[in-house]
């Protein structure tokens, strides 16, 4: 062996002979040669010992030194605490750093007047426990994030709570960008004050790098390319604190085509995003970007839907030649706006020409019954000009449902309206409908004589048209069967039916048209109460009552002629 390496071993033997000989003699074998980290104090706060653990770990750790001058002050600082207390108190660890490293100090009473100190080294669980606290933070944001985007479906408000939230959490200012037409992009920013601004501006996104790529949900580029200096004006909120020092921009990923573009600034007060930072931003971006889309994608389907909507609602009905027309709807589901009931007045060209008013039901209920209410409306329109002869625009209409592949059939009434002066000539035809009824002046209830094959069955149809007059004040009721089948009354099974109807119509002579609906409609509502019904259209013809004459002074309502 070596003369150097046998000096550096008489070395070490004599320093952990000197350790021995200062150190409490009952403990002094157990500690020497312990893998931990070892420091011994008196209660004056004096190092009296340390094994070649504590040596390696606090080399300024002599015997007789200072302990505030050889270890850190947390320790330090715990041993005054714990040498100095008067009662004998149950001694507990400490933790703090040495080096950078983190380390749990355990003390140890060796007798009445010096403590052990272990130090073990926690670094890695340390960071592991706060890894996990970051881990769990990170999740209960994205929960918190998806929690506020899916309590709306507003397109607007995602934005809206994506830029605050991005902003109160990953840096000091977000900016959300929309995708926009040719270069006109709806923006939401949100500065460090937390209000959000919604605004639209012409951008041109090359001018940052990866914004255009972002747009078209290519993967973000990483942060460390985007010179912050190289921002132009738009891409930095009012009232940002101080110049940005780190950006990152990542995609909004939406159902099938990227739902915008989200930007992160930070200021030179803060540290640049890590790399860490950037993934859980793009995790981040990804449940904001599911709620805007489908926010998107709802709006666009709602407008759609109303697109739609407007040809299959029942049309609001007014007065064509002095002639009264009101109609109403309810529809069988709750909700539901559209079904298989249906009616239209179309007016002539001229004055003298027949207004025909049509009311329907088609077989079924909901959206698919609507959307063949849609295609017998639409041919009835295209047919009003045969409306002199309703044989004949029954054929047609029968002829064109059989081409179409839906096996649904339908029922019609069909009202051509004249007026003849006060009175009104109705020609009514029903095609497997109930027949109209007629409301004279003495209280009575005509059943019109007019009965016909359903259409959309069979290929051969065929109906009768009755001719009726209205006098003044009288009043024509066209129905579908919901009104007259719907069930309810004391047991809930029973029907309204057409007696009930006839008696509540009798009432209903000299009554304005709406009227007449809106109390056929009421007594049909509260006899079905809150049970299941089928769909009821109603549609009165009202010919116009006497001209008041005028008061004796010549301005005041007069009273009625009769």
């Amino acid at each position: 062996m070596s003369a150097p390496r046998q000096s550096e071993q008489l070395e070490q033997l004599e320093q952990r002979e000197t350790t021995a000989r200062n150190a409490p003699p009952v403990l002094a074998d157990a500690w020497i040669t312990a893998p931990h980290a070892v420091l011994v104090a008196d209660g004056a706060g004096l190092v009296a010992a340390t094994n070649e653990a504590g040596r390696l770990l606090l080399p300024d750790a002599r015997g007789g030194t200072a302990l505030r001058e050889a270890a850190p002050e947390w320790l330090a600082e715990a041993h005054t605490l714990l040498a100095g207390a008067t009662t004998r108190q149950e001694p507990h660890a400490v933790r703090g750093e040495i080096g950078g490293r983190s380390f749990e100090a355990r003390p140890s009473r060796l007798d009445a007047g010096h403590w052990a100190w272990w130090l073990a080294e926690d670094t890695h669980r340390c960071r592991a426990e706060d890894d996990l606290r970051a881990e769990r933070g990170r999740t209960a944001l994205l929960a918190d994030v998806s929690r506020q985007l899916l309590a709306s479906l507003n397109v607007e408000r995602c934005m809206e709570v994506t830029a605050t939230m991005a902003a109160e959490h990953l840096c000091e200012a977000a900016i959300v960008i929309a995708p926009g037409r040719g270069n006109v992009y709806p923006v939401t920013y949100t500065g460090p004050a937390g209000a959000a601004t919604h605004t639209t501006l012409h951008l041109d996104l090359t001018e940052v790098p990866g914004l255009s790529e972002a747009m078209q949900g290519f993967p973000p580029v990483p942060s460390r390319w985007i010179d912050p200096a190289t921002l132009p004006d738009w891409a930095v909120p009012a009232h940002f604190a101080g110049p940005v020092c780190s950006v990152v921009i990542t995609p909004l990923p939406g159902h099938g085509v990227p739902a915008g573009v989200l930007m992160l600034l930070r200021s030179t007060g803060r540290h640049a995003f890590t790399d860490a930072e950037e993934v859980f931003a793009r995790v981040f971006a990804a449940r904001a970007g599911a709620a805007v889309s489908a926010a998107r994608l709802y709006a666009e389907q709602s407008a759609i839907s109303r697109t739609l909507m407007r040809d299959l609602l029942p049309p609001e009905l007014r007065p064509v030649n002095g002639v009264e027309f009101a109609g109403g709807y309810l529809a069988a589901g709750a909700g539901e706006h559209v079904g298989g009931d249906f009616y239209d007045v179309h007016a002539g060209r001229t004055p003298e020409d027949e207004t025909l008013a049509v009311l329907g039901d088609v077989c079924g209920k909901g959206l698919e019954a609507a959307a063949l209410t849609g295609k017998i409306r639409n041919t009835v329109q295209a047919l009003r000009p045969m409306g002199h002869d309703h044989q004949q625009l029954l054929t047609l209409l029968n002829e064109s449902l059989l081409r179409t592949e839906d096996a649904r059939f339908a029922t019609l009434a069909l009202a051509s309206v004249s007026r003849r002066g006060n009175a009104v000539d109705l020609r009514l035809t029903s095609a497997g409908h109930p027949p109209p009824l007629i409301a004279r002046a003495d209280g009575s209830v005509d059943e019109a004589e007019t009965r016909g094959t359903l259409i959309g069955a069979l290929p051969q149809i065929t109906s009768s048209t009755a001719h009726v007059r209205l006098k003044p004040g009288e009043v024509c009721l066209l129905f579908s069967d919901g009104i007259v089948e719907a069930k309810g009354g004391p047991l809930g099974t029973e029907m309204f039916g057409e007696e009930r109807l006839s008696r509540a119509l009798s009432e209903c002579f000299g009554m304005m048209a709406e009227a007449v609906v809106e109390r056929v409609q009421m007594l049909a509502s509260q006899w079905v109460g809150h049970g299941p019904h089928d769909d009821m259209a109603v549609v009165a013809i009202a010919a116009p009552r006497h001209q008041h004459l005028s008061a004796v002074d010549g301005h005041t309502r007069g009273r009625y002629t009769g």
